[in-house]
């Protein structure tokens, strides 16, 4: 597992991936982008040769990434993290706040 910040990218069998998967949205940078925040505008982003940032139709805030190459994790504030080729599942980490659960804004 690799935390960066307020996300976890878990790591997990590529036959566990969820069928159907395609191309999450990217930003209007055309970054691969995991999580963004709000406060500063700083964006956890995905980089490297043969990456997929992927996600269901139907939920794009449900990511998953697919490293056939090599990957990167990056972020202003945080070091990189490498990511060797595999499956992975991101789990963004929330918070309670009085009558709602969030995610965590950064």
């Amino acid at each position: 597992m690799h935390r960066q910040g307020d996300v976890l990218v878990v790591p997990i069998a590529p036959a566990d991936l969820p069928p159907g998967l395609i191309d999450a949205p990217r930003d209007r940078r055309h970054r691969m982008v995991l999580a963004l925040g709000e406060a500063t505008g700083h964006a956890h982003v995905l980089t490297g040769e043969r990456v997929a940032l992927l996600s269901p139709p139907e939920e794009p805030d449900r990511l998953y990434l697919l490293i056939e190459g090599y990957g990167r994790l990056v972020h202003e504030e945080h070091g990189p993290i490498s990511l060797t080729p595999g499956a992975y599942r991101v789990v963004r980490q929330r918070e309670y706040f009085p009558g709602a659960i969030r995610f965590v804004a950064d």
